[in-house]
């Protein structure tokens, strides 16, 4: 179960303990807008409920990337528009079975059966609103962008701006309370990923997996990420060896290796 948190008017995120889950709530006069809708059918459903008990107005949903956590909970919403980056379509079909199957097997060797067998039973909903740059999503009396700054924690990150209201929803990102994740990521550019959100001069930021955060924040976050893009330029130029850009990282050795 998860949590609401009131960040700005008509604005809110909905934290959940399993992987510190961050999931957001955009209402406007007409309509309203879902930031990501958890890791399984299950998770989609408590949080379509959760909507239901803010609002009654329509919803869309928008995707800031397609990892499951972030994205298997979408048939509960549907049918309405979902908004994503065109890639994050393209790598849901091409790595969505994958993932399943990855993160069922994960959850069955915990010993956590339950949802082993709700990621199992996904049926994984496509964004059918693709946008590339940049896309505004009217909401009635509040416009709100959904914004792609290269690639960074994958080739297909959005990040929601609410202008009116001082946010931005970061997905992942920006990461608070744990390591940012390098598995798919472009290490060298994220930190140009940051920037781009500093610039948008917004005091709220929401990370896809932990608390609420400052421009200091993510500040802090991007100085760490640009001394991992270092680092791997060196091991690229050969000054480095992996080993030693892992031993300088100021992230954790696993988080590190996955660069």
């Amino acid at each position: 179960m998860g949590s609401w948190i009131d960040v700005a008017d008509g604005v809110l995120v909905r934290r959940y303990d399993e992987l510190d889950l961050s999931v957001g709530l955009v209402v406007g006069s007409a309509r309203c807008l879902v930031i990501d809708t958890g890791g399984d059918a299950g998770q989609g459903a408590e949080l379509a409920a959760a909507v239901r008990e803010v609002t009654p107005l329509p919803w869309s949903v928008v995707l800031t990337h397609a990892h499951f956590d972030h994205s298997f909970g979408t048939e509960a919403f549907t049918p309405c528009p979902v908004w994503a980056h065109d890639r994050c379509r393209t790598r849901l079909v091409a790595a969505g079975e994958g993932q399943r199957e990855k993160w069922a097997r994960h959850y069955r060797e915990r010993g956590e059966h339950e949802i082993a067998d709700r990621i199992n039973a996904v049926r994984i909903a496509l964004p059918d609103n693709l946008v590339d740059d940049r896309a505004v999503v009217d909401l009635g009396g509040r416009d709100v962008a959904l914004l792609h700054f290269g690639p960074a924690h994958t080739d297909h990150d959005l990040v929601v701006h609410v202008p009116d209201a001082g946010v931005v929803f970061a997905g992942d990102l920006v990461e608070h309370g744990a390591p940012p994740q390098f598995g798919d990521a472009y290490p060298q550019e994220w930190p140009a990923a940051l920037d781009a959100i500093l610039a948008l001069d917004a005091p709220i930021v929401l990370p896809g997996h932990g608390e609420p955060v400052d421009r200091e924040f993510v500040r802090c976050q991007r100085a760490e990420l640009a001394a991992v893009a270092e680092l791997c330029r060196a091991v690229a130029a050969g000054t480095l060896t992996a080993e030693q850009a892992v031993a300088r990282s100021p992230f954790p050795e696993p988080f590190t290796e996955e660069t």
